[in-house]
């Protein structure tokens, strides 16, 4: 490949462990990525094709399967291209370009998932006010919200770290905005402070409305009957695990960034990268599994495909 004309290039020197067995690594992310796709796409499709799942909280997981189908497409189809080629580069504008893919994502996520507990707190407990307070129009404001404010946040942190290059070397196998701005030939400081500030304003919040919600819930499955405990947490303890899964992934990424070779290399990468493989893996199965309407539109369709095959 040449190098020698005006474009940037940056070389993504992560894939130094895995070059010796990169073949091996293809044909398991290619399987993750697949099963990625084909669990999210069973799900949204059975939730878009039945008129009874149009509900808040069936379009919220909609979405929230969506955004991670979003995230993925911006992660793996490259990691797939570099573990087959002999040289990791991309593009100087491409880097940015998935970094601000992967970080809206991210952000997007914190507030989809901030969204469902308000959906949860609402129908849990104030059940009588629900269709009142959790109207579609206020859910198609809130998913407008959810993808809209953050592209328009993490815009501006790339607008910011868009500037010439002095390195050329990025110690990861995907573009993370942090580690680009530090190879930038001025000073990052304004970059690192929005970004902080960026960070204070998406997750702390979220986490913090996201545990009043469920001390709340609580409080009312405490005072309720047996039943309907069991009915809250069959579709509130998905949602938990799910954010804190994630919650916990986005915590050590950032502290990865910002200690960036202070942890063995290896170990780095493969927390890096479980960002980009279990939520998007086990949201779709959480939900598929564990909501029993959803689940049980999954089964009649398998059920009646496999009449017609017999059928014919």
């Amino acid at each position: 490949m040449d190098y020698s004309n005006n474009i940037t290039y940056l070389f993504l020197e992560g894939h130094v462990d895995l070059e010796k067995y990169r073949y091996f690594y293809f044909v398991i992310t290619l399987t993750v990525y697949m099963l990625i796709i084909c669990c999210n796409s069973v799900v949204i499709s059975v939730i878009y094709t039945n008129k009874p799942l149009h509900e808040p909280m069936y379009i919220f997981i909609a979405a929230l399967l969506c955004n991670g189908l979003f995230g993925t497409a911006a992660f793996y189809p490259k990691l797939l291209s570099d573990l087959l080629s002999e040289k990791q580069v991309i593009t100087h504008g491409a880097c940015l370009f998935q970094a601000f893919c992967l970080y809206t994502c991210a952000a997007s996520e914190f507030t989809l998932l901030s969204a469902m507990a308000y959906d949860r707190y609402v129908s849990i407990c104030k059940p009588l006010q629900y269709s009142t307070l959790v109207k579609m129009s206020t859910v198609k404001k809130i998913l407008f919200f959810c993808w809209f404010v953050p592209s328009c946040e993490i815009g501006i942190s790339i607008i910011l770290t868009y500037r010439q290059l002095c390195q050329f070397k990025l110690n990861r196998i995907y573009c993370n905005n942090y580690s680009i701005a530090k190879l930038t030939c001025g000073d990052i400081t304004a970059m690192s402070t929005y970004g902080l500030i960026l960070l204070t304003i998406v997750v702390f919040p979220t986490l913090f409305f996201i545990i009043y919600s469920y001390v709340r819930i609580l409080e009312v499955c405490l005072k309720s009957s047996k039943d309907f405990r069991r009915k809250a947490l069959q579709t509130c303890l998905p949602h938990l695990l799910i954010f804190i899964s994630f919650a916990v992934t986005v915590c050590f990424e950032v502290i990865n960034s910002r200690l960036e070779g202070n942890m063995p290399h290896m170990f780095a990468m493969i927390m890096s990268a479980e960002n980009f493989v279990v939520p998007p893996l086990i949201n779709p199965v959480i939900y598929g599994l564990k909501l029993q309407e959803i689940w049980n539109r999954i089964k009649r369709l398998i059920w009646k495909r496999n009449m017609h095959v017999f059928a014919d």
